[in-house]
């Protein structure tokens, strides 16, 4: 009766045993397996911006009142609306903003508009900033920089067939002026400035009457952002007045501001001056650039 009583014990000891190697057998052999397929690669870093700035209010108003001299003359209500700008149709404040100002004088007309897009990769392998520095570029291909002037650029991964931003699927806003579409496709949303490829393309580095001078002349900018580029286009607006419009484009990490800077006198003859121009559109860019860093 004893042996009866102690066999099933040992049976079920031998049985918990043989259950435990294998268990064990099985997890060494799960591991190998994974190692034989190759380690999880690891996740690119997120890009150092995750919200953006309030477009509208991100322009002090005494910037607002020189780049828009006609406003001084407005009533004190007027002033006060032109100053507050027209915000730009969004679908996600997050990823792209945008706002509008014109102020008309006797002498000129004036534009300005600011874009922000905050670039987002859906590539594991490929980071935010990566991605933003590949739609920089192709906004840099597009405007009327010389291509001599222009850095090489290394793409340092592939875009994401699945990004949002530039691969031809809805993006938050309209496309920013200066540049056109990140990736050259149509973007749903409503534009609320003129684009700075509105006017005849590469107009500003031909010689001509009003054409930039040397040193003004489309070009890569230094120190400002990650990245930046200034385009200078001279067009005509309608049939007789000649507009000037001046876009900004830098990138600081993983955001794109867009500054578009636009004047169009009032006579035929006048033609808009270039270097205050891009002096006022640099300005306005590097304090835009402070604010991101804060």
């Amino acid at each position: 009766m004893q042996r009866k009583a102690y066999l099933p014990g040992v049976a079920a000891l031998l049985a918990a045993l043989v259950t435990g190697c294998t268990a064990e057998t099985g997890a060494k052999s799960s591991d190998i397996d994974a190692k034989a397929n190759g380690a999880t690669p690891a996740v690119a870093a997120p890009g150092k911006y995750r919200t953006l700035l309030e477009p509208c209010g991100a322009v002090e108003p005494s910037a607002l009142k020189d780049l828009l001299p006609g406003t001084a003359t407005l009533p004190e209500d007027q002033q006060r609306q032109a100053l507050r700008g027209t915000a730009g149709v969004t679908y996600d404040t997050d990823r792209r903003v945008a706002c509008s100002w014109q102020g008309d004088s006797p002498n000129a007309s004036h534009q300005l508009r600011v874009d922000f897009e905050r670039v987002v990769s859906y590539d594991p392998a490929v980071s935010d900033d990566d991605r933003a520095q590949e739609v920089f570029a192709t906004k840099l291909a597009s405007a009327s920089v010389p291509i001599a002037t222009a850095p090489p650029q290394e793409p340092s991964g592939e875009a994401s067939a699945t990004d949002a931003v530039g691969d031809g699927s809805p993006s938050p806003t309209a496309a920013p002026a200066g540049g056109g579409e990140a990736d050259g496709a149509a973007q749903p949303g409503v534009s609320t400035g003129t684009a700075a490829g509105s006017a005849t393309p590469g107009t500003a580095g031909v010689p001509s009457s009003g054409a930039p001078t040397a040193g003004l002349e489309p070009r890569v900018l230094d120190g400002l952002g990650d990245a930046a580029f200034i385009d200078d286009v001279l067009g005509r607006a309608g049939s007789t007045a000649q507009r000037r419009t001046v876009s900004v484009v830098f990138r600081t990490s993983n955001v794109i501001v867009t500054v578009v800077y636009g004047e169009q006198p009032a006579l035929s003859t006048g033609v808009p001056d270039s270097k205050e121009l891009q002096e006022k559109a640099q300005s306005l860019a590097r304090k835009l650039a402070e604010q991101f860093d804060e």
